[in-house]
């Protein structure tokens, strides 16, 4: 299974880059080293671009809050994900609702210019 994960501060955001094929050990690789960068900057607002090949599994997809709360990532975080691949839309939407519906952060979006207006923009809503 292949897969590219890229976590890096942009001054004032961490842009998360990912591509390739998602699972299970994927989202435990992932969002430990979002929470890493975030807590070295003190930055939460998150602005993730993914390029998809094979999405994780709707059953995977229900274990996100637990990875969460397991990396600390909490109500301080906004973010703001964004999928270019249309087969891995509806997975994205099942997390940001799962993680919705437990008060937890996260948000998909159509393109990046909506994500980042969301998340740096001055209404912040």
């Amino acid at each position: 299974m292949l897969n590219r994960i890229s976590v890096t501060f942009e001054g004032d955001h961490v842009l998360v880059m990912t591509g390739g094929d998602k699972d299970y050990e994927f989202l435990e690789q992932l969002w430990p080293k979002v929470a890493r960068v975030c807590e070295k900057h003190q930055c939460f607002n998150v602005l993730g671009i993914a390029n998809t090949n094979t999405p994780v599994e709707a059953v995977e997809a229900y274990d996100l809050p637990r990875i969460f709360r397991d990396n600390n990532i909490d109500h301080r975080y906004r973010i703001a994900w964004v999928e270019e691949n249309p087969e891995g839309v509806d997975i994205i939407d099942l997390m940001a609702s799962i993680l919705s519906n437990r008060d937890l952060p996260g948000r998909r979006f159509k393109s990046v210019e909506d994500a980042r207006e969301w998340l740096l923009g001055a209404s912040g809503n």
